[in-house]
């Protein structure tokens, strides 16, 4: 597959500042309680390291992997959980940290997972959200950006793994 970045959609310093925002409305939310952290790998590793470092909460964090893509660019429409958390979540306020919602399908998914975790709270937050892509009723409590539909990469997020080293989120056109 070949890929060209078109342009520039989300600076890095736009970036920073909406991650400094979204942490301090989340410290807002749940101020002086712990917050566990569950970031959903490999696409928000990135935005979930910058986010954690601005909340002044006690953090606990970990990861989880699930995809309704497989190997491609449109969604399978079957979730496939691939790793779980370590952490107890039992009675703990926990935000599950996103790269993007597209489908929806992944984080409605790992909602009713989480669930039955019996959390105190569970609260979605996503980096950048594609609404009209929706495919289940889903909204986060914490949304970044949301971008017109577009193939994006940048900031943790990639094309068949690369580009996720980038500081600023692109559009790219890819070629098959």
């Amino acid at each position: 597959m070949n890929i060209e970045i078109k342009d520039t959609l989300i600076s890095a310093e736009s970036l920073q500042a909406k991650v400094k925002e979204l942490a301090l409305q989340i410290e807002r939310d749940f101020e002086g309680e712990e917050i566990v952290i569950i970031a959903v790998l490999k696409g928000s590793f990135v935005f979930a390291a910058d986010l954690i470092r601005h909340i002044k909460n006690e953090v606990t964090i970990d990861f989880i992997s699930a995809s309704s893509y497989g190997n491609q660019t449109e969604t399978t429409g079957k979730v496939k959980l691939l790793k779980d958390i370590d952490v107890n979540i039992t009675g703990k306020n926990v935000i599950v940290v996103e790269d993007i919602i597209d489908s929806g399908l992944t984080l409605h998914f790992l909602k009713d997972h989480f669930f039955m975790h019996k959390p105190k709270a569970l609260k979605l937050c996503t980096l950048l959200d594609k609404p009209e892509r929706r495919k289940v009723d889903l909204k986060a409590e914490y949304v970044g950006f949301q971008i017109p539909d577009e193939f994006i990469v940048g900031y943790g997020i990639d094309c068949a793994e690369k580009y996720r080293n980038l500081p600023y989120i692109a559009s790219v056109v890819t070629e098959k």
